[in-house]
């Protein structure tokens, strides 16, 4: 095979298997479902939703753009870490929808002081920016927010719809 078939068949693999990444249906959670409690594992990029004490589904993520580290400061671009809740819910966000997280809170707030700068805040469980969902699941390759979590926008509805304020949220390394 000369090297120009070599490239043409390597690049239509590469495109037919994008292409089916990005078609590929993921699971979906259950319409009915409560999700009591959400675990992230920033190091593997995985948020896992639980009810009653039973995983239902692992959801791949994004994170802020220096992802290593808990959160200090305002616009350092860490996801923080610790246990928060969820405390707000907005459906008509500049993410498509979102889950506002309690951060900060006051170990984060005195961790701040002492640092001399402000602890920040509106970190969020968020979709994708509007009019930017056609992006899809591509948006896992990078870590691209100001330190939330990002899923794509079908799993922010499932999320959306499924987590009550006050759900708790344990942020891990």
């Amino acid at each position: 095979m000369n090297k120009r078939k070599s490239l043409w068949l390597s690049v239509s693999c590469l495109l037919l298997g994008l292409l089916v990444y990005y078609v590929c249906p993921d699971d979906k959670l259950p319409a009915d479902i409560s999700i009591d409690k959400l675990v992230v594992y920033k190091s593997k990029r995985q948020l896992l939703a639980y009810s009653n004490g039973k995983l239902i589904k692992i959801y791949s993520i994004a994170l802020g753009g220096q992802p290593i580290g808990d959160k200090e400061l305002e616009g350092d671009k860490k996801t923080p870490e610790g246990v928060y809740f969820i405390h707000d819910k907005n459906p008509t966000s500049g993410y498509h929808k979102n889950l506002g997280i309690s951060y900060p809170n006051k170990e984060d707030k005195a961790n701040a002081k002492r640092l001399g700068k402000p602890a920040g805040g509106e970190v969020k469980i968020h979709g994708l920016r509007n009019r930017m969902g056609s992006i899809g699941k591509f948006h896992r390759w990078f870590d691209w927010t100001l330190g939330c979590i990002a899923v794509t926008n079908n799993e922010m509805d499932e999320l959306y719809r499924s987590v009550k304020i006050g759900t708790p949220i344990e942020i891990k390394p």
